[in-house]
């Protein structure tokens, strides 16, 4: 398919979508069902409350566009890079991030579950107010990552670079490493309020 080919409301079932270019499209509201992205650039697009369902992504580009609302299940993309795009309010479930960049992305409220980050850049993602349930980080660099007022549960951290800006107070539930721990002190004795001297 090409670019303009995407209208609101429409149901995709087990369509190939490949080295196509979406602008500016709107297509709120659609269903994606055992599709297929391959090489697809997403640009300024207004997505809002689409469904993805037992959907694959392999080298997608999603740039500024609006994905909030959206409902993704069995979902797999892999090589994928977002930025700017926002997802608030969206939910995940049994999703996977293979080595992506995930750049500025705004995932406040969204709900995850059974959600894998395998090998991705997080460059201020934002989690505020999102549910994480099952959800782990494994060879993730965050940075500047933001969790204030997060429901974290069997959240797993361990294995990634933990840059937080905000909501350390949220990760209870989540399990660190040691290194991590250590990583994290200072940041933890000051949410504390405790005055380290020796």
């Amino acid at each position: 398919m090409t670019s303009g080919e995407l209208r609101p409301d429409e149901h995709h079932d087990g369509e190939r979508f490949a080295d196509a270019v979406f602008d500016e499209a709107a297509a709120g509201n659609c269903l994606f069902l055992d599709c297929s992205f391959v090489n697809v650039s997403f640009r300024e697009c207004r997505l809002r409350r689409c469904r993805f369902t037992d959907t694959t992504m392999r080298e997608v580009r999603i740039v500024a566009t609006d994905l909030a609302e959206t409902t993704w299940q069995d979902v797999t993309l892999t090589g994928c890079a977002l930025a700017g795009v926002q997802a608030h309010s969206a939910q995940w479930r049994r999703v996977v991030f293979r080595e992506g960049k995930l750049d500025s992305v705004n995932f406040r409220g969204g709900t995850f579950a059974d959600v894998r980050f395998e090998d991705c850049l997080l460059p201020d993602a934002d989690f505020s107010g999102a549910t994480l349930h099952r959800v782990s980080f494994g060879g993730c660099v965050l940075t500047g990552a933001d969790f204030t007022q997060a429901t974290c549960t069997s959240v797993d951290l361990r294995g990634a670079s933990l840059g937080i800006a905000g909501g350390l107070g949220s990760l209870g539930g989540s399990t660190i490493d040691s290194v991590q721990l250590l990583a994290l002190a200072p940041q933890l004795a000051h949410h504390l309020g405790l005055t380290v001297a020796d």
